[in-house]
């Protein structure tokens, strides 16, 4: 496969981060459900053999136990969703008169867990999508493409982000190996005989990966002169300040008049910060990935599937979050399930990577 084939790793991080910020819009199941397959479709297509790629399942499988959690949170600590359909009534713990609002037991009603059910699906998407960008994008690619003031906190990221698919790579290797031998993988006994194995692997690439680090100079600053550093500090500090207050205003009533141009500013301030402080960590980029139109195409879609739910929940607030009391069937709306499928352009403008 040519290199031109390669998308840059932070297109697909921006699409599924807009993904995420989509399912934040609405508690619809269907269009949740809809987000979910959209990303894991594209998931499916593109994901290669590498290590990272294996993530995907074990955040889906986290996504799937948040779900569990929230509906029995909902069973056990009730809700302050009013209901008249009550499914069960448990045995019901008095609490001291300082724990008021708060219940062990009692009646659990039909309103209540569909509003945790939403609610923990919404969550669960956004798990999910997050998975989805590091199934797709390679994280060595991804440091090389972060700014040289950015370098050192990129560096610590990815080694984070690379450690769980590592260790799931381990677990699934050594639990194969057991099953050759005919030893138990599964269950207590198996778990912690496969423990010791797994820990002393992330040892030796945790001893493997500083000595690479220090052979390629990592942590080596150069000398910038005082007035630099000074107005570095003062630009990073001042723009996200500035990002913080305008912000604020955007989401305050009051502020409507001046957010957008203090979060322009400091967005600006900020960017140039970390392009003076790039110059304390010299480096060159050996064969940098270019952002080219399909790295604009994967992001704007992703961004457009935000944009237009975050339209939809303004302007049909019922459609995108169905009510609970009373408690009625969810419905899909077509232009906003539209929107969602914008999503899948990725699966046709992309060409898959090589394993």
């Amino acid at each position: 496969m040519p290199r031109r084939a390669a998308l840059h790793p932070g297109a697909w991080w921006l699409w599924s981060l807009a993904l995420g910020t989509a399912a934040t819009r609405t508690t619809n199941p269907l269009l949740l459900a809809l987000l979910i397959a959209t990303a894991g479709y594209v998931v499916a297509t593109h994901r290669t053999t590498a290590p990272w790629s294996r993530s995907y399942t074990a955040f889906a499988k986290l996504a799937f136990a948040v779900l569990l959690i929230r509906l029995v949170f909902a069973i056990a600590l009730g809700s302050p969703i009013p209901g008249t359909h009550v499914l069960v009534t448990l045995p019901e713990v008095p609490l001291p008169h300082w724990a008021q609002g708060i219940r062990l037991g009692g009646k659990v009603t039909a309103e209540s867990l569909v509003f945790a059910f939403y609610d923990g699906l919404r969550l669960a998407t956004l798990l999910v999508c997050v998975g989805a960008a590091n199934a797709l994008a390679n994280p060595a690619r991804l440091l090389k493409s972060l700014p040289g003031a950015l370098y050192e906190m990129g560096v610590a990221v990815v080694v984070a982000l690379t450690f769980a698919p590592n260790l799931i790579a381990d677990v699934q290797r050594l639990r194969a190996a057991r099953r050759l031998r005919g030893r138990p993988d599964s269950g207590i006994r198996g778990l912690l005989q496969v423990g010791l194995p797994v820990l002393e692997g992330a040892l030796e690439r945790s001893v493997a990966l500083a000595a690479a680090m220090d052979a390629r100079g990592y942590g080596r600053t150069a000398e910038v002169p005082a007035p630099v550093r000074r107005t570095t500090t003062a630009l990073t500090l001042g723009g996200l300040l500035g990002v913080c207050a305008g912000t604020y205003g955007l989401l305050t009533a009051e502020g409507g008049t001046y957010g957008l141009p203090v979060l322009l500013a400091g967005v600006v301030a900020a960017l140039a910060g970390l392009r003076l402080g790039g110059r304390r960590s010299p480096r060159t980029r050996y064969r940098p990935d270019p952002w080219d139109a399909r790295a604009w195409l994967v992001a704007a879609s992703g961004a457009a599937v935000a944009a237009l739910l975050a339209l939809a929940s303004a302007r049909d607030p019922s459609a995108l979050h169905p009510g609970v009391v009373p408690l009625t069937a969810p419905t899909l709306p077509l232009w906003p399930a539209a929107a969602v499928l914008l999503a899948l352009l990725p699966a046709f403008v992309v060409p898959r990577e090589p394993s």
